[in-house]
């Protein structure tokens, strides 16, 4: 659990509560480098309001270095902005590629500095509606009354004909005052972009100080940042399997839930190996199908008398009569392998469980005593291959440390001429790739005009697919369908705005594959597994805890968000 505060002095902190370490108060900076330069190099998988594909896009092109970038930076990206021709503009005036323009009234009217004095914070392009209010008044003679109701029409998002009633008084309002009528028109423009979506600078600021908080949180706590991720699951744009390989990636240990060391929550180990020195342990609530009630009962179990660890799986059962299905689940999730136990041995186990023995058995068994139990011979069962290990662990919980799906799949793709993210990244702007992956998320904003954007992940990282309307009309079954998409296209990278390289690939068409997908289980080779498995980007498995999977409608092109 995570809590925001302040101390004494007034600066904030962040309270971290774990069941197994106790308490930690983590005291932020206001301003720490290594935290902006993370956020530069759009490193921002789980924090809040700069997760998002647009976001991170944003982020190495506006280059955050102190706390009003990011006041600007949650606000930029917005039906509103965008929609007003606000961002390029910004974006040019903060790198020097042109002049912030103020228009200025005629000299009779007053300080020709008027609108640089509202507009000079944010480069003269009007972000936030405390900034429209100032402007009407201004430069347009509105009273504060009016403008109080300008922001009331600007509140009514979507409805921008509230802002379209105040045109003549807005525009015509600055040409009496001598202001340009075209610089007027482009003026009222952007504050009508409001109108969709446009954010109070309290609001934003607001914003950035949640953002900046799980961003420094992030960059100097990242096992106490996945485990906080976890632990609030379902949630954000990001499934346990990318919170989990995020973590991986900042150095953290991850080690698995395990019926003795794993709490309900994920919790931290102290661990000098890992960053922050201490490693993510998984909890129970990751296993797919375990109740909460079972989970936390198991765990209080443990910890109660003596403190025992659990034996072995008929143990775990005895001590605490949990019902056979959430043995199961437990089983699925590969929770006994610290007791020796295989994934195989332990359903094999976790099914012969009985709590309800009729009391002829009971008192025959009671008669006759352990020693004089018939026990059958243990079974032979065949051990797991690497790709079943792989499939069975998303299947139990969404995720798995063993190997990347298509880490397992790279022979047949290298063999096939297809390429992976390190070839993205590294090959000339221009050049054609084939590439797969598995769809981590597909969105349609609405001001994309139809554009759709996809992100793929392979073992080696993410990728970013831009899909026109033309493409995404002939290949709409690749599109939505896919669990594994390969795309063809063009590789479109930015170096000169931007401080790290911004790569997208811009398909020209898309395949799905996802029948490769299939030789990994070769246990059950039906397409059926990966849709239960390796589920659409679109309805990622995010279970309440001790919920089952359930099967979701596939949604059509225009529900993407």
């Amino acid at each position: 659990m995570l809590e925001l505060g302040k101390c004494r002095s007034g600066r904030p902190f962040i309270k971290s509560i774990a069941p197994s370490s106790g308490m930690r108060v983590l005291v932020m900076p206001q301003d720490c480098e290594d935290t902006y330069a993370m956020l530069r190099r759009a490193d921002s998988l789980g924090t809040f309001q700069v997760e998002s594909r647009a976001q991170m896009a944003m982020l190495p092109r506006l280059r955050p270095s102190v706390f009003y970038d990011l006041v600007v930076q949650v606000a930029i990206i917005r039906p509103g902005p965008i929609q007003g021709d606000m961002v390029h503009p910004y974006l040019r005036r903060r790198w020097g590629q042109e002049e912030p323009v103020y228009p200025q009234p005629s000299p009779e009217f007053g300080d020709p500095d008027e609108l640089k004095k509202v507009l000079g914070r944010t480069l003269g392009v009007p972000f936030f509606q405390e900034q429209a209010m100032r402007v009407a008044i201004v430069a347009a003679g509105f009273t504060p009354n009016e403008a109080d109701q300008l922001r009331r029409a600007m509140a009514t998002f979507k409805h921008t004909q509230g802002v379209g009633m105040y045109h003549e008084r807005l525009v015509g309002g600055m040409v009496r005052r001598g202001y340009d009528p075209e610089l007027a028109e482009r003026v009222f423009k952007q504050i009508e972009g409001f109108g969709s979506y446009g954010f109070p600078e309290s609001h934003a600021a607001s914003f950035a100080h949640l953002a900046y908080a799980s961003s420094w949180l992030k960059c100097h706590h990242p096992a106490v940042f996945a485990a906080a991720l976890l632990n609030s699951q379902p949630m954000g744009f990001y499934a346990p399997a990318q919170i989990v390989g995020d973590a991986k990636k900042h150095d953290v240990l991850v080690r698995p839930l395990d019926i003795n060391a794993s709490d309900w929550d994920s919790t931290l180990e102290p661990e000098v190996r890992s960053a922050d020195k201490h490693a993510l342990r998984l909890g129970l609530r990751l296993a797919s199908g375990l109740a909460e009630e079972d989970g936390r009962l198991i765990v209080k179990t443990r910890r109660s008398g003596n403190g025992s660890p659990y034996g072995s799986v008929e143990e775990v059962a005895r001590r605490t009569c949990v019902s056979r299905k959430a043995m199961e689940a437990l089983a699925e999730a590969d929770a006994f392998a610290s007791l020796g136990a295989s994934r195989r041995d332990a359903m094999w186990d976790a099914k012969a469980i009985e709590h309800n023995i009729p009391p002829l058995l009971q008192l025959a068994g009671n008669a006759l005593g352990e020693a004089g139990l018939i026990r059958e011979p243990a079974p032979a069962l065949p051990v797991e291959a690497n790709g079943q290990s792989v499939v069975l662990d998303y299947a139990a919980t969404g995720l798995s440390l063993r190997q990347h799906p298509l880490a397992l799949l790279r022979p047949a793709l290298a063999a096939l001429g297809y390429h992976d993210t390190n070839h993205l990244n590294s090959a000339k702007p221009g050049s054609s790739i084939r590439l797969p992956g598995l769809v981590l998320m597909r969105q349609r904003p609405g001001t994309a005009k139809g554009i759709v954007f996809i992100t793929l992940e392979d073992e080696f990282g993410v990728a970013n697919l831009v899909v026109y309307t033309d493409v995404g009309q002939r290949d709409r079954a690749a599109m939505i369908g896919a669990r594994l998409m390969v795309a063809e296209g063009q590789i479109e990278r930015e170096t000169e705005r931007a401080e790290v390289p911004i790569t997208h690939l811009i398909c020209r068409r898309l395949i799905d594959r996802t029948d490769l997908l299939r030789q990994l289980n070769t246990a059950h080779p039906s397409p059926s597994w990966s849709d239960a498995v390796l589920s659409r980007a679109d309805e990622i498995r995010r279970p309440n805890p001790g919920s089952a999977q359930t099967k979701v409608k596939m949604p059509n092109s225009r529900d993407f968000r």
